[in-house]
């Protein structure tokens, strides 16, 4: 996930790597542009945080089979316990502040 697509290019792995390794890894990377105007971003960033502190902080994972399998074992128990976000902003509100982003909505 990347929170500033200005920056973040798959070209930019030509600047750090041989040509070979550059498009080995870019078959291998997927980019996923969030919103600039997205309140839920914090969330999906402290969530990622937790999971690399409760999950793979000092472990070295060998195999993509076993990283899924110890992922999905840490989302099935965070997500048994989901807290939930008490969010601020009402829709409106957010239409008001961030009009390029909300389109007018015409019954």
């Amino acid at each position: 996930m990347l929170d500033n697509p200005g920056t973040h290019k798959i070209g930019s792995l030509c600047d750090a790597f041989e040509p070979e390794r550059a498009a080995a890894l870019a078959q291998r990377i997927e980019f996923c542009f969030t919103p600039k105007h997205g309140s839920w971003l914090n969330v999906a960033e402290c969530e990622l945080i937790a999971m690399i502190r409760q999950c793979l902080k000092g472990r070295r994972i060998g195999d993509i089979k076993t990283l899924r399998e110890e992922l999905a074992a840490w989302a099935t128990n965070i997500n048994s316990r989901q807290r939930g976000v008490d969010w601020q902003v009402t829709v409106n509100d957010a239409r008001c502040k961030v009009k390029s982003v909300y389109p007018k909505i015409v019954v």
